[in-house]
């Protein structure tokens, strides 16, 4: 009997961040005796790992012989930005049950996508859920350490630059590492109506008339949500002006959200004057996508502690928790 063919020039292709197609090619001969595909997937870090019976684990695929390209979803709980490795073997079930199979293709190396938009509305969705009752504020406020400001005065002419989103949050969101902005909260005190004085991010402040970064000429975006193993939640939102470089970024990758009526922050109309409003129940983590000059607000040393703990530089978000994550990965 002749061996099987095996499969060779292997092409992956229409990867998202959950599904991809496969594809190969092999010699026609006994291609007609072929029954099965045996498809052994695992994370890059284990490439070296020996080659196991596909009886034995249950994370290897076993294929009825389709047309190519194949499409492989749900087979695997698949996670977002995450390198693989992939080989193939054909098979040919016995009367017995038993396979003859073709030695292995050669190993190929694949990187899952991004959440998509789809993915986002439905952290989205989540996040809204638990966002709470809305309480008004007037400014967006920015703690750093005191190096950090004479830094933007003595080196960048008093503007504040973007620089790129780090990887805190859902391991699959779009922004992490992409994206360039300027990270600004909004939450006020329940008590007082005013920013915390407290800060995990440097003693010194800059304050901002919120109309000066969210106004009818900025499009807001919903970014993320996510924990950090505690019982509050952080929502990634993006501000970015109308037709800049970051607006366009973000209008291809994430939801768009009404800035006059969200969960999350909203910038309202009363009487010729704007009102913004914020989530109680939420941490809000604002990302505005251009330069902000210093001389548009105010800096001043705050009278709290700087809460190291709760920083959120880098955080990794808890794969476990039902309330922000999404059955699609992490």
């Amino acid at each position: 009997m002749e061996e099987l063919p095996v499969p060779n020039n292997i092409k992956i292709s229409n990867i998202t961040c959950d599904s991809f197609k496969i594809s190969w090619d092999m010699d026609s001969k006994s291609k007609d005796r072929i029954t099965h595909y045996f498809i052994d997937l695992n994370k890059k870090e284990n490439k070296n790992s020996n080659k196991f019976k596909h009886k034995d684990v249950p994370t290897k695929l076993v294929a009825k012989a389709v047309p190519l390209p194949m499409t492989v979803r749900g087979h695997w709980f698949l996670s977002p930005r995450t390198e693989y490795t992939v080989a193939v073997q054909t098979a040919s079930k016995q009367v017995d049950g038993d396979y003859v199979v073709s030695e292995w293709s050669e190993i190929i190396e694949f990187c899952t996508g991004d959440y998509s938009k789809v993915h986002l509305t439905q952290l989205l969705e989540k996040a809204e859920v638990i966002a709470g009752r809305m309480l008004k504020l007037s400014v967006f406020y920015r703690n750093q350490h005191k190096e950090y400001f004479d830094y933007i005065r003595d080196q960048h002419g008093n503007a504040m630059q973007p620089s790129v989103k780090d990887n805190s949050g859902s391991h699959g969101s779009p922004i992490s590492g992409k994206l360039e902005g300027i990270f600004f909260s909004c939450n006020t005190e329940f008590n007082t109506g005013k920013p915390p004085q407290d800060s995990p991010y440097g003693r010194y402040r800059f304050d901002i008339a919120a109309e000066k970064l969210f106004n009818p000429n900025t499009n807001l975006y919903f970014g993320d949500f996510y924990c950090m193993y505690t019982a509050y939640h952080y929502v990634i939102l993006v501000i970015a002006p109308v037709g800049s470089p970051g607006d366009e970024f973000c209008k291809q990758r994430l939801p768009q959200l009404n800035s006059k009526d969200n969960k999350f922050l909203t910038c309202t109309e009363e009487d010729g004057i704007m009102v913004y409003h914020h989530a109680q129940d939420v941490i809000l983590e604002v990302i505005y996508t251009d330069p902000v000059d210093l001389s548009l607000g105010t800096v001043a040393e705050i009278t709290g502690h700087q809460l190291m703990s709760s920083s959120t530089a880098n955080a990794k978000k808890d794969p476990s928790c039902k309330t922000c994550n999404i059955s699609v990965g992490r």
